[in-house]
C-alpha cells in the first residue's frame, strides 16, 4: 500500500507552476490543452519531484462527449512496468476544480495537490495520469516523465 501512495506522490512538485514536456498517451473522448506540474521547468526532460514538499498538478482539457462523472486513474511506470494504485480522491468531480456533469466541447481544468513524503525512495518514473468518463473511456491520458529526489 505504501508503494501505491509513493507512486501517487510522484505526480506532484512544489511552489511555482510551469509547463513542461509531457506526451498524450491515449486520449479518446477528449483532448489535452495543457499539463502543468508545480516547480517543473519548461525545458526539463523530467520533472524533479522533491521529497518533503507539497506539489500541485493541473490538466486543462476539452471533452468530446458529455459525462456525468470523471474518474482519475494513475499508474507509475517503472522500468516499463505499469503499477496501478488507488488515489485518496479519484473522483474528478470532487475538490478538483471540475463541476459535473461535464459537456462536450467545454473547457475544464482538473487539479490536485498532495504532499510528497520524505520516506519515498529516489526513483525515475513515468506517471500515466488518466481522466475517465462515466463509461470508463479515457477523456484524457497524459504521460509525465518524473524523477523523485
Amino acid at each position: 500500500m505504501v508503494c501505491k501512495y509513493f507512486l501517487f506522490m510522484l505526480v506532484f512538485l512544489t511552489t511555482c507552476i510551469h509547463i513542461f514536456a509531457w506526451t498524450d498517451c491515449g486520449s479518446v473522448d477528449g483532448s489535452i490543452a495543457k499539463v502543468q506540474v508545480s516547480n517543473c521547468s519548461q525545458n526539463a526532460r523530467r520533472c524533479i519531484l522533491k521529497r518533503g514538499s507539497n506539489a500541485t498538478m493541473t490538466i486543462d482539457f476539452k471533452p468530446k462527449v458529455d459525462s456525468d462523472s470523471v474518474k482519475a486513474v494513475v499508474h507509475g511506470i517503472i522500468m516499463g512496468v505499469p503499477v496501478p494504485f488507488d488515489l485518496p480522491n479519484s473522483d474528478g468531480c470532487l475538490n478538483s476544480g471540475i463541476k459535473c456533469p461535464i459537456k462536450a466541447d467545454g473547457e475544464y481544468k482538473y487539479f490536485t495537490n498532495m504532499p510528497i513524503l520524505n520516506e519515498y525512495p529516489r526513483v525515475t518514473v513515468d506517471i500515466k495520469w488518466e481522466l475517465q468518463d462515466s463509461i470508463g473511456k479515457n477523456l484524457i491520458c497524459a504521460l509525465i516523465p518524473a524523477k523523485l529526489q
